[in-house]
């Protein structure tokens, strides 16, 4: 079985699992701890060894952080202690996992994007589309025919006047004691803006209010296409696994 590992670091959740490569399917269970607060470099790659640690795990790993990551430096920190602006993510997750292992870091968004083009759904692999996570804020993936353009950042876009992940995204519901109705009205708001500015041909939800579609999709009325992703909050996970060993970082 052809195998590795992913860890998808989120604002409230890291969570790892084994992935089969070949199927894109977890090997035994999910193992998730709760982000640290503050989500400093140290005390998030702590929990990282910690889980894999407990999955009992010596090969290679990939990471995913909330964060622009170029050459493996952490250019931004969404959710994450602002400390990491600035981390070299290689050395720090060397240090903590061991300097002999095959290590990746890329963005957490952009990573979900590959996996629902690799194993997900099929109208991922065509066309111009834009991949969505919501969740602690909200993560965006640009593909074209199923290539990415790493490090976009949809959700700090302004729509009427503020960020649009801290109106749209999941946590933004939680935190407003949102109806899945009003809060919907929110994200079509900002599906609108993106949808004026890139003229994608498919907007694709991931995170895992995704499994809520049909609670929420029917009230999003923007001429585009919107459907949720088929792996769901999953992508991440196997996302990460697939970068360390097919070099798809950027």
């Amino acid at each position: 079985m052809n195998t590795s590992f992913g860890i998808d670091v989120g604002g409230s959740g890291i969570k790892g699992a084994i992935v089969d490569l070949d199927t894109g399917e977890f090997v035994g269970e999910r193992i998730k701890i709760s982000t640290p607060k503050p989500a400093t470099p140290e005390a998030v790659a702590a929990t990282v060894l910690e889980i894999v640690q407990k999955a009992k795990w010596d090969g290679p790993i990939g990471i995913t952080v909330p964060s622009i990551v170029k050459g493996q430096m952490v250019l931004s920190a969404a959710n994450i202690d602002k400390s990491w602006i600035g981390t070299d993510a290689y050395e720090l997750f060397h240090r903590h996992l061991g300097r002999e292992r095959h290590i990746s870091i890329l963005n957490d968004a952009d990573a979900a994007g590959l996996a629902e083009v690799a194993f997900g759904e099929a109208k991922a692999k065509n066309g111009q589309v834009i991949f969505l996570t919501l969740g602690t804020g909200i993560g965006s993936a640009f593909l074209m025919d199923g290539k990415l353009w790493p490090n976009t950042e949809l959700g700090h876009l302004i729509v009427d006047g503020d960020e649009a992940e801290h109106q749209a995204s999941s946590a933004a519901k939680d935190d407003f004691g949102l109806s899945f109705r009003k809060w919907a009205q929110r994200v079509d708001r900002a599906l609108h803006e993106y949808e004026a500015l890139f003229n994608p041909d498919l907007f694709i939800i991931g995170g895992g209010i995704s499994r809520r579609f049909d609670k929420w999709g029917p009230y999003l009325t923007v001429q585009t296409e919107v459907i949720p992703a088929h792996l769901r909050n999953k992508a991440g996970i196997i996302g990460a696994a697939m970068a360390v060993t097919k070099d798809i970082a950027p």
